[in-house]
């Protein structure tokens, strides 16, 4: 029988990168928002009121703001039409705040506007979950019960988190484009304020690069895995 457990040091050479890369994102995240979290935006308002304000200059008067816990938790919800802040974005007038609320409100914007890859990702959704976890068991299954037709089956359904994570890509840019459009628009921010906005939000966006290069590592190991079980069967 072939296991796939004994192909740790080749797991992390397929990983290895993504984990780097991850590790340098969270980095800039964290370097980033303790910078211009601490910096007060120039008009001094908070992260709620600057969301409100957002949300009023799109014409968005349906979308709800509610808090939610945590730190960096914050996100638009287009099923419930609920934009949700963290009390630390919420509460405080930083540059950092501005920023993280702005790209929000870009989803919210998405939304309302039909924005295409916006709802191809939230269709995938479902897929991308019922891949991430149901694909590994049946991977795992398919080689236990010596079946390459479930091996395969687990590496089509963890392709479907691949797909999400690059769906996600283009979704997340926009976002902090029309944020960054916005708060030029509204005039909330001056220069030195939309350049601290544009280091968070960029360094934002390189954790979702992250991301999709962990999860394509992923899957290609799966493949690499699942291509030495089949010849082994034949």
């Amino acid at each position: 029988m072939f296991y796939p457990f004994r192909l740790n040091i080749t797991y992390l050479l397929f990983a290895m990168p993504a984990l780097l890369l991850a590790l340098y994102a969270q980095h800039r995240v964290r370097s980033a928002y303790g910078k211009y979290s601490r910096i007060r935006n120039m008009v001094g308002i908070s992260g709620l009121e600057a969301a409100r304000r957002l949300l009023e200059y799109s014409r968005l008067y349906h979308v709800n703001v509610e808090g939610i816990p945590g730190e960096l938790t914050d996100h638009y919800d287009p099923r419930t039409k609920t934009l949700r802040l963290s009390p630390r974005v919420a509460r405080t007038n930083s540059v950092a705040s501005l920023g993280i609320v702005a790209h929000e409100v870009g989803h919210a914007v998405q939304d309302a506007t039909g924005y295409l890859p916006l709802k191809i990702r939230t269709g995938l959704v479902p897929l991308a979950s019922l891949g991430s976890s149901l694909g590994y068991i049946i991977f795992i299954i398919g080689f236990l019960l010596n079946l390459a037709g479930l091996v395969w089956l687990g590496v089509a359904l963890f392709s479907g988190a691949a797909l999400f994570a690059l769906v996600t890509l283009p979704v997340e840019w926009d976002a902090s484009n029309r944020a960054l459009r916005m708060l030029r628009s509204t005039g909330l921010v001056g220069i030195a304020d939309l350049e601290g906005a544009r280091k968070v939000l960029s360094a934002a966006s390189l954790t979702y690069i992250a991301a999709l290069a962990q999860t394509i590592s992923t899957l290609l190991y799966y493949v690499f895995l699942a291509m030495g079980f089949s010849r082994r069967r034949d």
